[in-house]
């Protein structure tokens, strides 16, 4: 385990009774609240010295009365120092104004559209997302890429695009671990790497599996990969909590990524669990 407080940049934070979500229907293990207390509970005896939180993907037109939600949040617990907000970004440049409101919380660093789930073809060639993709450095805001391993051409033709804008690549691209799929994630993946405006998070895959959990074997070639790719300065711990309880425990998590890291010099991997967030997310 780090032998200091870390910096988790992936947690959420959800309560369907105040921000309905539908996608967790059907998952027992995350399908209820989740708040700062119940991570206190999961997160067993890692330190944590700040917390990033991002959006759940709640139901439509939910995303305002989330990210104010999530800042009131952070006023009660000072471990939230910055937050991702969903913006619907492929309503072109009319989503100035509410690119506007995000950032008048003062936590708001970067926001995240979800590519998952979507024709990222068509979503990332878009001239109207691109358009306000390109809009977010007025902002100060980054955008958060939320995509899987068989999306990622279109999102290196998006970031490339997109020299002016900074990204954040979540979940190391959603590798197909279960498949044990390598390629062409592993090319893409370098890809990216080679864009310095990209920074990489090393947080958890979820597990569509059932009764199943991620083992340290499955995931450290993946782990090992990215890492290699981006280098200890453009790598981010990140959890994926409560997600992540469909994989594995906090613990468990941390202790692999530890590993991961465990050659490195204290210096690198206080970067990769603390510095390099705290330089990202402006903590």
């Amino acid at each position: 385990m780090p032998e200091f407080p870390i910096v988790d940049t992936h947690v959420h934070f959800w309560d369907g009774g105040i921000n309905h979500l539908s996608w967790n229907k059907g998952a027992p293990a995350i399908d209820r609240p989740f708040m700062p207390q119940d991570l206190d509970t999961d997160r067993g005896e890692v330190a944590l010295d700040a917390i990033v939180v991002v959006e759940a993907d709640v139901d439509e037109g939910l995303y305002l009365k989330e990210a104010s939600w999530l800042a009131q949040l952070a006023e009660v617990d000072d471990r939230i120092a910055a937050i991702v907000a969903h913006a619907p970004l492929q309503f072109g440049a009319a989503v100035g104004s509410e690119l506007e409101k995000l950032a008048s919380h003062g936590l708001v660093r970067g926001v995240r559209r979800l590519i998952q789930g979507r024709d990222a073809v068509a979503l990332c060639g878009d001239a109207g997302f691109r358009e306000a993709v390109r809009m977010l450095p007025r902002f100060d805001l980054h955008f958060e890429l939320g995509a899987t391993h068989d999306q990622l051409e279109p999102v290196v033709d998006l970031v490339r695009a997109c020299p002016e804008v900074r990204f954040v690549l979540d979940h190391m691209g959603k590798p197909g671990i279960e498949a044990g799929l390598t390629e062409p994630w592993s090319t893409r993946i370098g890809d990216l790497a080679e864009l310095d405006n990209v920074v990489c998070k090393v947080s958890c895959v979820d597990n569509v599996a059932v009764d199943a959990a991620w083992t340290e074997d499955q995931l450290r070639p993946y782990v090992d990969h990215v890492l290699d790719a981006f280098g200890p300065g453009r790598v981010l711990f990140g959890s994926n909590w409560p997600v992540l309880r469909l994989s594995m425990g906090y613990e468990g998590w941390v202790e692999v990524v530890d590993h991961a890291v465990a050659g490195w010099s204290a210096e690198d991997r206080r970067a990769f669990f603390v510095e390099n967030a705290k330089r990202v997310y402006r903590i």
